[in-house]
């Protein structure tokens, strides 16, 4: 299945390269590539990832890469990555 990257997600995915980079720009490297490696196994699993908690629909689903959290929506042509967050963070639904 073809994954699609939201705008949004990629924008996630240049900041954490970014912040990383400060530091390690190597580091950074392999923290984006191990990242977009599993936008690969949900090509091939879509339904590998567990729900997201903050929604608990099948649809909404989501792999972790480090403390990453690649959170994704299966459409049934495609996969969209909606959001790359810090594990740390709850940004999907306001409490």
């Amino acid at each position: 299945m073809k994954v699609h990257w939201t705008e949004t997600a990629e924008q996630q995915l240049e900041a954490i390269y970014a912040f990383i980079a400060l530091n390690s720009p190597t580091y950074a490297l392999r923290t984006v590539d191990r990242i977009t490696q599993k936008s690969m196994q949900i090509a091939a699993f879509p339904l590998a990832g567990r729900k997201v908690p903050e929604y608990d629909l099948d649809q909404i689903r989501e792999v972790f890469s480090g403390p990453y959290r690649l959170i994704y929506y299966i459409k049934s042509d495609q996969i969209d990555v909606l959001a790359v967050i810090h594990c740390a963070m709850n940004v999907l639904k306001d409490e």
